[in-house]
């Protein structure tokens, strides 16, 4: 099972927009580029993130939401959209 804390999103409060922001900025400062240059709908691969990168993304993102993510959530949900869209609907 991909995401450990079913209600992550109740509890935090974040929909699905303030989720994609988020990854979006994370993607962005990550790999030095401007917000408006990442493709929400491309994987994660386009952007040259391997497992230690997702690693780090997941970390980071379950520290914000407040629940418990699985690091290889990347590879049931490989984009941006994807994934916010998945998270938002727990």
């Amino acid at each position: 099972m991909a995401i450990q804390n079913q209600e992550i999103a109740v509890e935090t409060h974040k929909n699905q927009s303030a989720i994609q922001a988020w990854l979006v900025s994370y993607i962005a400062q990550l790999l030095e580029i401007d917000p408006n240059e990442v493709d929400v709908k491309a994987s994660f691969d386009r952007y040259g993130l391997d497992s230690s990168a997702t690693i780090g993304l997941t970390s980071d993102l379950e520290n914000w939401l407040g629940g418990s993510i699985d690091p290889t959530i990347t590879y049931d949900y490989p984009s941006i959209e994807s994934l916010s869209k998945y998270l938002a609907g727990l």
